[in-house]
């Protein structure tokens, strides 16, 4: 078995997995109060599955999403991740947001995550290929609007065709909505806009088999920016 966890996003999710297949999953809005309810979630979902302590016996991995995303949610979910794969001795797959949220719309062939971020800037990153061989177009990308609009240009131009973009494509705004859709990227509904720990299950088990397992204090955090908490000058 496997457990899953996401707590990068003011929504959290956990999920009790089988080689990828969910078992139990919950969602959550969880805010910025990531840390106190990760735990009796994890419980619940460990208690659902069957007896929570022989789930934890038998679990193999822990699957986290590793951000970017709010600072605490990234390190409360990887700290849980750690402490338990310590524990128990179980491998880890980290998994970014991006990919994460691009590999729901894998069946597209080309799929671009994207996010506000502070000042006004966008955040993403752009997917494409078939399941077997569904691979980054580059690494993230930060910048300003007319930015990320050149991105899902150059994207469009190298793969043939446009494709699909998730994350947070409302948010863009009226003009450049426009002209990316009269381009032929289609936006992804909202409820495929919500990542799902059973969803980071899958391709969890999809890296796990293909050798991408690293032991607990190997996980890396992914930041798009330097977090803003950190040491404190002396006084």
């Amino acid at each position: 078995m496997e457990l899953s966890i996401d707590t990068v996003g003011e929504q959290s999710s956990v999920a009790v997995s089988d080689q990828g297949r969910v078992l139990t999953e919950i969602n959550w809005e969880s805010g910025r109060r990531h840390t106190p309810s990760l735990t009796p979630m994890i419980d619940f979902v460990c208690r659902q599955t069957g007896n929570a302590e022989i789930v934890r016996q038998e679990l193999e991995a822990v699957f986290v999403d590793v951000g970017p995303g709010a600072y605490g949610g990234i390190r409360s979910g990887m700290a849980a991740a750690e402490g338990l794969a310590v524990a128990l001795d179980l491998q880890c797959v980290g998994v970014g947001r991006f990919e994460l949220e691009a590999y729901q719309h894998v069946a597209s062939g080309l799929a671009a995550a994207i996010h506000r971020a502070a000042r006004s800037t966008w955040a993403w990153q752009i997917f494409w290929g078939p399941l077997d061989r569904w691979r980054e177009l580059g690494p993230p990308g930060t910048g300003a609007e007319f930015e990320l609009l050149r991105a899902l240009g150059d994207a469009r131009r190298f793969v043939g065709r446009a494709g699909v973009i998730c994350g947070e494509p409302e948010r863009l705004d009226e003009d450049a909505a426009a002209s990316v859709r009269d381009a032929g990227w289609t936006f992804a509904p909202p409820s495929l806009n919500v990542r799902r720990a059973g969803v980071l299950a899958e391709l969890g088990w999809r890296k796990l088999q293909a050798g991408q397992g690293v032991p607990p204090a190997a996980l890396e955090p992914l930041y798009l920016r330097e977090p803003a908490i950190g040491p404190q000058p002396p006084q």
